[in-house]
């Protein structure tokens, strides 16, 4: 008789491979989980589209900064230059995360513990960097509430049994 994924999960393996041609069983997460999931795919799209907003507005942002230089070593174009190519590898990064936000919360959704830990990894360095950068505005904050709030839904007490730890013991 072959296990259950859900009893497979208990003892902390991982489903069952499918064979060729095989339907893959319906996933029934727990209702905070269902709802983290959404809230992740909402901060991905709202963080992309606040480091999108900031990218596109960068005009402000070069002037302001040219008006705060007391360097005249420093010209105005390379300021201009310069600002592009961070304001565009923050946007770059700002949907690198978005993706890995989605992916993880997708394998999480599927009661994958390892996603979870990933994905509070990711709130953490999400975290910092929203504290420590100056491009943070209103719509990033946003997203990193939410998937502050996402996080929290996982680690429920009702989240939690979705989440078994991994015996590592040999039986």
């Amino acid at each position: 008789m072959t296990e259950s994924d859900d009893e497979r999960r208990a003892k902390g393996l991982p489903p069952a491979p499918l064979l060729p041609g095989d339907e893959p069983a319906p996933v029934d997460p727990p209702k905070p989980v269902k709802a983290s999931f959404w809230l992740w795919v909402s901060s991905a799209v709202v963080f992309v589209i606040g480091y999108a907003v900031i990218f596109f507005a960068r005009g402000r942002f070069m002037d302001d900064i040219v008006k705060a230089n007391r360097n005249p070593a420093v010209s105005a174009e390379q300021i201009r230059s310069g600002t592009t190519v961070l304001l565009a590898v923050l946007l770059v990064g700002a949907i690198s995360f978005a993706v890995l936000y989605t992916l993880f919360a997708y394998k999480a959704r599927q009661g994958t513990r390892s996603a979870r830990t990933v994905l509070t990894v990711l709130m953490a360095v999400t975290v910092v960097f929203q504290l420590v950068q100056p491009f943070a505005n209103v719509i990033t904050l946003l997203a990193t509430l939410l998937g502050l709030i996402a996080l929290l839904l996982m680690y429920l007490p009702q989240s939690n049994p979705y989440f078994p730890k991994v015996n590592r013991r040999a039986p």
